[in-house]
């Protein structure tokens, strides 16, 4: 399977390639727009700043290639929030693939958000093997709230989505490279979705 995960300037690479090779698979990073539509799976990490985030891909030409890939695609943790519309991190205008739109926690919690928090979710090709309840790891200061193409949940203290999905674009908020084995299961089963299978 050829996963391409994506060159950017908030890309957290490092451990990701270390998730898919625990799966057996060796994924490449490229920022090349030919290389990313030839993949089986793209994978869109994130760790760091929205706008910066966001002018890196102006700059690479990829703010127009990530929305119109048509193979299975996963965003995780900033890598959700760009997926959206907007992101209230600098009042920066994102990937608009979900009409959604990415705001900070308030100053009534702590943040960042960081540690293991419980999932819960319906039925959902993403979690499959997975029991609603498993815990994760996060890592985020903003949020995107309960929305339409929210399919799993968690709370800090009020819900917020832990995921989100749509046609063949998936995303999380929580680190599944991060989440022992229920992340790895989480990964293994978006490997697995099959193209046009999206939900």
């Amino acid at each position: 399977m050829n996963v391409v995960i994506v060159r950017y300037n908030a890309g957290n690479t490092r451990s990701m390639l270390h998730a898919l090779r625990r799966l057996g698979v060796e994924a490449q990073v490229s920022d090349d727009a030919q290389v990313l539509r030839a993949a089986d799976r793209v994978i869109f990490p994130g760790v760091g700043e929205a706008s910066t985030a966001m002018q890196s891909l102006r700059r690479s030409g990829l703010d127009g290639v990530l929305p119109e890939l048509r193979q299975p695609f996963l965003g995780v943790c900033l890598g959700l929030q760009l997926l959206g519309a907007f992101s209230a991190e600098n009042s920066t205008r994102c990937l608009n693939v979900f009409d959604f739109k990415a705001e900070k926690f308030p100053a009534s919690v702590k943040v960042p958000h960081m540690g293991w928090n419980a999932l819960h979710f319906e039925p959902h090709p993403l979690f499959a093997g997975v029991a609603s309840g498993a815990y994760v790891y996060f890592v985020h200061s903003y949020y995107v709230p309960v929305v339409p193409e929210t399919v799993a949940t968690a709370d800090y203290p009020f819900p917020f989505s832990a995921a989100v999905a749509r046609d063949n674009f998936y995303a999380l908020q929580f680190h599944p490279e991060k989440s022992g084995e229920t992340g790895a299961r989480i990964l293994k089963n978006f490997l697995d979705i099959q193209p046009g299978a999206g939900i």
